[in-house]
């Protein structure tokens, strides 16, 4: 198997706890991975186990997070140390009769394998474009791009998706039936990222307000 596999490892990407809640849609999985803006990626290095949140932003079936060169998980994960992904979209809690049977609806996936360093510079380059689209699109057109230093000091790695195990729930509640004349309200409590009014810096206050601005929350 190559250094970017391409075929999953059921021993890692089965799901055994509530199996039924799996989804092997590959655009859910890119859909999660494009609403959230925020991943969290477990690592070991010497002798420590990590988890650090870091935004990340994804091209066809790769997933892509940035750092600094120095960056204790960068480095790491530049030299080729087996990492975990995961991502997490809540959408709502599920009350139900039992406290027992409570729980949340969410949509998540969990990533497998070894990131890669990318290397040449256009691609780089590229790479960090789509990030800025990611955050705003149009806006890498109006800022000043990144400066050879700035562009030395940061390092681009990816990791297949290939190795990647989805959960769904989006259920009502599941109550027992001997708890079903029990007599309190049962349903769901939605839950999801609002987007509110921009607010305008001062350095900014003679500047035209962008599209991308103006239509943020909408």
């Amino acid at each position: 198997m190559n250094e970017r596999a391409t075929e999953t490892l059921p021993a890692r990407t089965t799901i055994r706890r509530l199996p039924e809640k799996a989804n092997h849609d590959r655009a859910m999985l890119y859909g999660i991975v494009d609403e959230a803006y925020v991943c969290h990626i477990a690592f070991s290095v010497d002798g420590d186990t990590h988890c650090i949140p870091t935004a990340h932003w994804r091209k066809e079936d790769d997933l892509y997070i940035h750092g600094s060169n120095g960056s204790r998980m960068i480095k790491a994960l530049s030299r080729g140390t087996q990492a975990s992904i995961a991502i997490t979209l809540l959408d709502g809690l599920v009350l139900a009769k039992s406290a027992f049977n409570h729980s949340m609806n969410y949509r998540s996936a969990v990533v497998y394998g070894q990131f890669e360093i990318v290397e040449a510079a256009a691609e780089k380059q590229a790479a960090l474009d789509l990030l800025m689209d990611k955050i705003a699109a149009g806006r890498k057109h109006e800022t000043r791009p990144g400066n050879t230093k700035e562009i030395n000091a940061t390092r681009v790695l990816r990791i297949s998706l290939a190795q990647a195990a989805v959960k769904v729930s989006a259920s009502m509640p599941s109550d027992d039936e001997e708890d079903l004349g029990i007599p309190v309200w049962t349903g769901i409590l939605p839950l999801k990222t609002a987007r509110a009014a921009p607010i305008r810096c001062e350095t900014g206050a003679s500047v035209a307000v962008p599209d991308y601005v103006r239509d943020w929350a909408d």
